[in-house]
């Protein structure tokens, strides 16, 4: 696989996925399609008890492609996006972010689709879309859910980013570390503790359970978002102003639609 790695760790029952594109782990098409192919695999392996996401180098993810945001590429590029997340649902494998520096836009959502985040203080969280003049169909769903309304728009609308402290406040975070190595060992002790002991499938009726109302949101509403975003926002001239002008490297020139 050119974009991710994957590393089976604690007698093959927890599958470790590194996102590795060797810049900021960009979640671009052939990025998702190898995660894709991989979670299709996980489905046949019963003996799996954890899935944990991370980034190569010092960043989980700086979000999916700027690029393949343009009005040309945006349909192709939100289905397989959001076929991960279908996926994630349909497998109900337990799933833990381990969190370094950025994690943006997609990166984000990947994240927050987790059922825990545990990162250090280095990282910073953002879904930065509308800054774009665009809006993250997953993320408008899940962070409602997750950390209530008035925090989730307050992230939403103003598209800025939060330290890592903020969100342990905001409740994005579930464990705290001071440093890398830190997060690394404190993950590991909770996966001994608290994933190990238990049975495979179990794990899994927790999730489905835990997610039942999650869940439905999701599969009843991101198609509808997504519709929203190809057939509607992509035909308003500001959407694809504030991609160009990201891609050219300039302030946008909004007109409203």
């Amino acid at each position: 696989m050119e974009k991710i790695k994957v590393n089976y760790n604690f007698n093959n029952s927890v599958a470790q996925i590194i996102l590795d594109d060797g810049k900021g782990n960009i979640l671009d098409s052939v990025m998702m399609n190898e995660l894709t192919a991989l979670l299709e695999q996980f489905k046949f392996n019963t003996n799996l008890k954890l899935i944990t996401f991370e980034g190569a180098g010092k960043h989980y993810s700086f979000g999916a492609s700027v690029e393949e945001h343009k009005k040309e590429k945006a349909a192709a590029m939100l289905k397989s996006f959001h076929n991960l997340f279908y996926l994630l649902i349909d497998l109900s494998i337990p799933t833990i972010s381990k969190v370094s520096g950025q994690c943006l836009g997609g990166g984000m959502e990947l994240a927050i689709m987790c059922n825990l985040i545990f990162a250090d203080n280095t990282a910073k969280f953002g879904q930065p879309e509308i800054i774009l003049g665009v809006f993250p169909p997953p993320a408008s769903l899940i962070l409602p859910q997750k950390i209530g309304l008035a925090q989730a728009e307050e992230l939403l609308v103003t598209g800025k980013t939060i330290n890592a402290q903020q969100a342990k406040s905001y409740r994005i975070v579930n464990e705290l570390y001071e440093t890398r190595d830190e997060l690394e060992n404190g993950l590991n002790e909770f996966i001994e503790k608290q994933i190990l002991p238990k049975s495979s499938s179990s794990l899994q009726f927790a999730v489905k359970a835990s997610r039942k109302v999650f869940n439905k949101i999701l599969l009843e509403n991101l198609p509808q978002l997504e519709e929203m975003y190809i057939n509607q926002l992509m035909n308003t001239n500001d959407a694809n102003e504030g991609i160009t002008s990201f891609l050219e490297k300039r302030q946008p020139e909004w007109k409203g639609f």
